[in-house]
């Protein structure tokens, strides 16, 4: 008992269940950083590739095993009819509202890019964009039902 005694323990339990609010959080802010890697490879003239698992069925055996693949993510900016670079943000295939009526950032250079996605990370992870995401998501469930 002397070795735990030098540790400093405490009545902390690990969450079973997190919030559906919190995991539209994470889910956005996890593709955000996907944009802003990919804008910084860009601009670094590299590529940027996440990989995912994919469970394929062997033709030859029949036995399913996981490959790993490369994901393919597509860029949210692009330029509009003023010539300006433009960054819509997305939540699954529905554009989000930032503001009444607003669905894009309009920038400068894509030198903005990237601190635009980090300031857009930083609203999400606050809570800023939850009646966005919460419409977009009834929006996509509702597409399930009958």
């Amino acid at each position: 008992m002397a070795t735990l005694a030098t540790l400093k323990l405490s009545t902390a339990v690990k969450l079973t269940h997190m919030p559906a609010v919190q995991l539209r959080r994470n889910k956005l802010a996890k593709r955000l950083w996907e944009q802003a890697e990919l804008a910084k490879a860009q601009q670094a003239g590299t590529q940027f590739a996440p990989t995912k698992f994919r469970t394929i069925v062997d033709p030859a055996t029949g036995l399913r095993k996981q490959v790993e693949v490369a994901k393919r993510v597509k860029q949210w900016w692009f330029v509009a009819e003023n010539g300006k670079l433009a960054l819509s943000v997305r939540y699954g295939a529905r554009l989000l509202e930032l503001a009444k009526g607003k669905y894009a950032v309009e920038l400068a250079s894509e030198k903005e890019l990237v601190p635009t996605l980090e300031i857009i990370k930083t609203a999400v992870l606050a809570g800023e964009l939850d009646g966005s995401i919460d419409a977009a998501s009834n929006k996509l469930r509702a597409g399930f039902s009958k």
